[in-house]
């Protein structure tokens, strides 16, 4: 039994239905019927989704006892990913797996286990990422060492988890297919760790180590399987990549001046690489299209934009996601420093209809919350009651973006903010269409005047008074 389900109890009847699922009788060659179920503890909403490929397959409704269950009569063996907003999580199905679930949403992937026919793979999947999160999140301060040290404690790190796959390999008899997501976890977070290492090392000691890495130290990509369509969206795969990208491109910069100057030749340049390295159309579409909505919400240059979405639609022959580009571009356009923000409908705790720029009396922070994400909702709130204290003259207004005005109000009665505005968006869709709002972790920082300073940042960056500047 995993450590991580030291404290976790499930309850009888879902014990009752695993044992049920695990014991199943053997299924005939051309049937495929799987089942997915559990229950989620301290629900953000009433419905579970079940998603292949960032496509949603289905919706499945909590019933009144926080629990779900759905028969599929044919699922297709493969890397699936179950959400339950905001938090998402991988699944895989063999053919016919019956997979129950069970997590609390305040700990969602620390509390998550899987039991059922295919739950010995799946709870390998959970460990591994939280074994890589944990090791992602102290290795920060390595890319400041030398690369002896960098070198001798990342390989350290990847021996204890190497060992532990091949361990869990041996006792389950997993499958090829399986192995490959697998394989992914083990040996991706750590070659990320090797692209990053470079200009990490650089941006933060000054000194160029690249002359001083082994002639081989990138000898690892020729093994590297860039066209795999099963990959292309597994967020290991996703993050190596655009690790790989950075790596490429940002090797010679030395300085953030000198990125902020050159950051239309350097994404055009990802472009180019992404091209050159990807045959794949599927993934390589993926790669371009995320290259080009990260670039949107750097570089709100017009005339950067116009160069760098001609290069885009050169290359990219996802016309589906074009428009979703373009619109976003257009819409990126109106956050130029020094324009105000497009007008929006709000109301305040009174339910009083308010003027938003009325709002704005100094340096203004603007942050945005849903009920659905408990813990960064507490978390930002608690960041600004912190900056409110170190920057007094600086005012922060909370948004909140659910579509439910009843649960916005019901929320706040359990709390006493007293360094944030509140106020609720009526039209929250037109609230994120307009003002981009594509990562609940955004913020954005206004003048005295109204006007917008920048419209990019993060309540949660370490030198967050470099905005105020």
């Amino acid at each position: 039994m995993f450590a991580y389900f030291k404290n976790l109890l499930l309850p009888l009847t879902t014990v009752t239905i695993c044992s049920f699922f695990s014991c199943q009788k053997e299924f005939k060659d051309d049937n495929y019927t799987a089942y997915f179920g559990g229950e989620i503890v301290n629900p953000n909403n009433r419905y579970v989704l079940l998603l292949k490929d960032n496509e949603v397959i289905d919706s499945i409704l909590l019933d009144e006892k926080n629990r779900f269950l759905k028969k599929f009569d044919s699922l297709a063996p493969g890397m699936y990913t179950f959400k339950h907003e905001p938090e998402y999580q991988y699944i895989y199905f063999d053919k016919n797996d019956s997979l129950m679930i069970r997590l609390n949403t305040k700990e969602f992937d620390n509390s998550l286990v899987f039991c059922g026919r295919g739950d010995l793979k799946n709870n390998f999947l959970i460990e591994m990422f939280l074994k890589n999160e944990e090791d992602r999140n102290a290795s920060f301060g390595l890319y400041d060492k030398d690369y002896k040290h960098f070198t001798k404690s990342i390989d350290s790190s990847y021996k204890v988890k190497k060992s532990f796959y091949l361990r869990r390999k041996t006792e389950i008899g997993w499958n090829e297919n399986f192995d490959q997501y697998a394989k992914a976890y083990l040996d991706l977070s750590h070659l990320a760790k090797k692209e990053i290492y470079p200009i990490a090392h650089k941006r933060r000691t000054g000194e160029d180590i690249c002359q001083k890495l082994p002639k081989d130290y990138y000898a690892y990509r020729k093994d590297i399987n860039f066209n795999n369509e099963e990959l292309s969206t597994f967020v290991p795969f996703v993050r190596y990549l655009n690790a790989l990208l950075n790596n490429y491109v940002y090797r010679d910069c030395d300085s953030e001046i000198q990125y902020e100057k050159q950051a239309l030749e350097y994404n055009i340049q990802k472009l180019n690489i992404a091209d050159t390295l990807i045959d794949n159309k599927k993934i390589k579409n993926a790669v371009l299209n995320n290259i080009a909505f990260m670039y949107l919400l750097e570089d709100q240059n017009m005339a950067n934009n116009k160069k760098f979405f001609d290069r885009y639609f050169q290359l990219s022959t996802d016309n589906s996601k074009h428009n979703e580009i373009k619109k976003i571009s257009n819409a990126v356009q109106y956050l130029s420093p020094g324009n105000k923000l497009p007008k929006q409908d709000f109301i305040n705790v009174f339910g009083e209809k308010i003027d938003f720029q009325h709002m704005v009396n100094g340096q203004t922070v603007v942050f945005f919350w849903t009920v659905s994400a408990r813990s960064h909702f507490e978390g930002s709130h608690k960041k600004a009651m912190e900056l409110k204290q170190e920057y007094p003259n600086l005012n922060f207004v909370a948004i909140n973006i659910d579509e439910s005005k009843e649960k916005w109000e019901a929320t706040l009665n359990n709390y006493n903010f007293t360094s944030t505005v509140e106020i609720h968006a009526n039209d929250a869709q037109k609230l994120k269409d307009e003002w981009v709002i594509t990562k609940i972790h955004r913020a954005i920082l206004l003048n005295p005047d109204g006007t917008i300073k920048n419209a990019f940042i993060s309540l949660f960056e370490p030198d967050f008074g470099s905005y105020l500047k």
